[in-house]
């Protein structure tokens, strides 16, 4: 399977600037079956030379989703296949920057069509993609946007198969002989299985873990490890590997999980994402019902005490939670802590409360809507399980939520009447923090949630 993509920037530093929107044309080497498209909020200003040139603006994307928004989804589109772009480099680093910001490692191999045509269509003048689709003749529609020049480029790409008369993957296979590290026995690598979804760890000849790694297949992602040293940090530490071990996880969300949770009990010297254990939140979310019968939202610190709705990082996000829930529901400032000097609110002077501040609302009514915004909140003040397959048929995997706080994983066995008290008597503790809130956030699958 290929996965022709084309991507529009901010700018041309993978570091510096972000992805404005993306296109996807899967392609299974005879024709093409799905394409997919997206503008992409990039969280900043789009430069005005580079509207020029693409079209895009900020009013174009301020609606458009944030690349954390569409990220699982892209994941899924390009699994299991080649990313090929013309000019693979600079697509491919974009987005391995987008996961990267996101905490995840995006790996996978590429091709680039630019190399292709060189080999294929010698002797042009120029193998820029428009030179290229003037040259034969392909038809270009939104020049400079992406899923325009995706479709040009899975053109390209199939007078590129055609010619070379191959319709699978293997003529762009690397090669496979496995560059194992010099001070590991590969025999300890090829008695891996294939498929195995877990957390992975390399160690030195010392035997101390230099780094903790996740993958969906990791005798995969291993071998691209010794594949790939395309940096200093990269030769130093395949020369470093003598031994390394792994545990099998079963499901992608409990890898993630654990990954985090060793990486920051760990601190392999050669992990740098999530080392640092970023605190629990310091501020929950809380209703009250005040003398008037008013239900009344307030946050303060978080304790061990706390039974929060919900939990945040700072005064700020709770505040900004706030006033989102005020302008949504209709309700009143001086009833969320965002009013806190008496008399009437803010909005209640410019007739967008109605008055509950005043005591002029009746509290049943406005306790309608104070319940709806509550209810709006996300999986965060709800406690449950997901439930999904185990390491074998004979077992599933257990992730506990509380009140919105992870409390762990475990594994149990496969049976119809699982109750509450054997999934919690199986559980692993682990601690919550706002990698781990993140990464929930990301890959929690409604379908598989079962609320306690």
């Amino acid at each position: 399977m290929f996965a022709i993509i084309d991507i529009e920037t901010t700018g041309g530093s993978p570091d510096r600037n972000r992805i404005t929107e993306m296109a996807i044309i899967l392609h299974d080497g005879e024709q093409i079956i799905k394409e997919y498209s997206t503008l992409i909020n990039p969280k900043c200003s789009i430069p005005y030379y580079i509207t020029q040139v693409t079209g895009i603006n900020d009013d174009m994307v301020k609606d458009a989703p944030y690349f954390h928004e569409v990220a699982k989804e892209i994941l899924e589109l390009t699994e299991h296949a080649t990313f090929v772009a013309h000019n693979v480099k600079f697509d491919y680093s974009f987005v391995k920057a987008a996961y990267k910001d996101l905490g995840y490692e995006y790996h996978r191999k590429t091709l680039c069509t630019v190399q292709l045509s060189r080999s294929t269509f010698p002797g042009l003048p120029s193998y820029s993609l428009g030179n290229l689709c003037e040259s034969l003749q392909i038809p270009v529609e939104n020049r400079h946007r992406a899923l325009g020049d995706a479709k040009a480029t899975a053109i390209l790409f199939n007078k590129i198969l055609a010619i070379n008369n191959k319709s699978d993957e293997k003529w762009v296979a690397p090669n496979t002989k496995i560059n194992t590290p010099p001070l590991l026995d590969e025999k300890i690598f090829t008695q891996i299985p294939s498929g195995i979804t877990g957390v992975y760890y390399f160690l030195n000849v010392a035997g101390d873990v230099i780094y903790v790694g996740k993958s969906n297949d990791i005798k995969k992602r291993i071998q691209q490890h010794f594949a790939s040293q395309t940096s200093t940090k990269a030769i130093r530490m395949h020369h470093e590997i003598a031994d390394f071990r792994y545990e099998n996880m079963a499901t992608e969300l409990i890898a993630l999980l654990y990954e985090s949770d060793e990486i920051k009990k760990i601190k392999p010297i050669h992990n740098r994402a999530q080392k640092k254990l970023r605190s629990i939140p310091l501020y929950s979310i809380n209703q009250r019902i005040d003398e008037k019968g008013y239900i009344q939202l307030y946050f303060e610190r978080l304790t061990e005490q706390s039974e929060p709705l919900m939990t945040v990082d700072s005064m700020r996000g709770a505040k900004a939670i706030f006033y989102k829930l005020v302008e949504e529901f209709n309700l009143c400032l001086a009833k969320c802590s965002l009013h806190n000097t008496g008399g009437a609110c803010f909005n209640y002077h410019i007739k967008t409360c109605n008055g509950a501040c005043m005591n002029l609302e009746e509290s049943v009514e406005y306790n309608k809507r104070a319940n709806e915004a509550i209810n709006s909140f996300c999986f965060q003040n709800k406690s449950f399980f997901i439930l999904d397959k185990g390491r074998t048929e004979n077992e599933k995997s257990i992730v506990c939520i509380e009140k919105g706080q992870y409390k762990g994983f475990g594994f149990i066995e496969n049976k119809n009447d699982i109750s509450t008290d054997d999934v919690k008597s199986a559980i692993k503790k682990m601690n919550h923090n706002r990698d781990i809130q993140t990464i929930l956030t990301r890959f929690t699958d409604d379908s598989k949630i079962i609320y306690y």
